[in-house]
C-alpha cells in the first residue's frame, strides 16, 4: 500500500482524544485489556453489572463484549451492551472467545448476532470459521487453523452481518467482505500471553473511534499492536516480560517506527 499514513493518524487521535472503552470481558483478560488501553492513551471502564450497562454505554465512546468465560450476568451483559450500543450509536466490537468449543458458547453467539449489529468482531480463526458454521469445535479458546484459512468464513460473516472481521494470527486478515488486508507483523510470543487476543479487542475499540471506517480503524489497531510485539521480542526474555514490553512500547510507538516495520498488503474483491 501506498498511504499508510491513516495508521498513525489513527493513534495520534487515540491519543488525544483518550476515547472511553466499556470493556464486558472476562476476568481472566480484565487487567491487561485496561493497560493496554491505557499505554495507548484510551480510558478503560469494566463492568458486568446488568443495572449499569446503560448507563456506562451511554457515557462511553465504544463497547467491547467479549464472552471469555460466559458466567450469567456476563452474557446477559453483553446482550445489553451490545444492544444498548447499536441504539445508541456506539462503535460495538464483539470478540467471541472459544465459540465453537460447546454448544452453549455457540448459542450466545448466534443470540448476539441476532440480536445486536456489531461493528467489529474479532476473533482467531477456528472463531470465526465456527461463527460461520464451518468449524464444529475448537481448541478451547486457541486456534487450530491458519488465519488465512478462514478467509472464506471472515468474508461470509462480514458481507451477512455488514461488519468489519478480523481474523488474528501469525497473519492477521481484515475484511468487510469487499476488501481484505494482510498484516504480517507480530512474533511467536505474543501467543503466549494470556489475555492479548481480548486487549485487540478493546484496543479495537479505542481505535473504532477514530474513524467511519471501521475496516480502516482495525487495521491500525492491529498494525499497531503487531509491531509493538515485534519490538518488544528483541528484548524480552519470556512472556512475562513480553507482557510488559508490549504495554511500554504502546505507550512510546513511533511513526517512524510504525512505517519502518509495517508489512501489510490489501486486495480488492472482484
Amino acid at each position: 500500500m501506498e498511504n499508510i499514513d491513516f495508521i498513525y493518524s489513527a493513534l495520534e487521535k487515540v491519543r488525544s482524544t483518550s476515547p472511553l472503552v466499556l470493556s464486558i470481558t472476562n476476568y481472566v483478560t480484565a487487567n491487561i485489556n485496561a493497560n493496554t488501553l491505557l499505554a495507548v492513551g484510551a480510558s478503560p471502564i469494566m463492568s458486568h453489572q446488568i443495572k449499569e450497562v446503560e448507563d456506562l454505554t451511554r457515557i462511553s465512546d465504544a463497547v467491547v463484549t467479549n464472552m471469555g468465560i460466559p458466567l450469567d450476568n456476563l452474557v446477559e451483559s453483553i446482550f445489553l451492551a451490545g444492544k444498548w450500543a447499536n441504539k445508541i450509536g456506539k462503535p460495538l466490537i464483539f470478540d467471541p472467545v472459544g465459540v465453537g468449543a460447546s454448544k452453549f458458547r455457540n448459542e450466545i453467539c448466534a443470540k448476539m448476532l441476532n440480536s445486536t449489529s456489531p461493528d467489529i468482531i474479532k476473533g482467531n480463526a477456528s472463531e470465526i470459521m465456527a461463527l460461520a458454521g464451518q468449524e464444529n469445535s475448537t481448541k478451547g479458546v486457541d486456534s487450530s487453523h491458519a488465519s488465512i484459512e478462514a478467509e472464506e468464513a471472515a468474508r461470509l460473516i462480514a458481507l451477512k452481518y455488514s461488519c468489519t472481521v478480523c481474523v488474528s494470527g501469525e497473519i492477521d486478515l481484515i475484511t468487510d467482505g469487499c476488501r481484505k488486508f494482510l498484516i504480517e507483523n507480530g512474533h511467536p510470543l505474543m501467543a503466549r500471553i494470556t489475555g492479548l487476543g481480548c486487549s485487540a479487542g478493546v484496543l479495537a475499540g479505542a481505535f473504532a473511534t477514530t474513524s467511519n471506517d471501521k475496516t480502516e480503524s482495525m487495521v491500525s489497531c492491529m498494525a499497531v499492536l503487531g509491531i509493538a510485539g515485534e519490538i518488544a521480542a528483541e528484548t524480552a526474555e519470556g512472556p512475562a516480560s513480553m507482557q510488559l514490553k508490549i504495554i511500554d512500547k504502546l505507550y512510546t510507538i513511533t511513526k517512524s517506527e510504525i512505517e519502518n516495520r509495517l508489512k501489510l498488503s490489501c486486495q480488492k474483491y472482484s
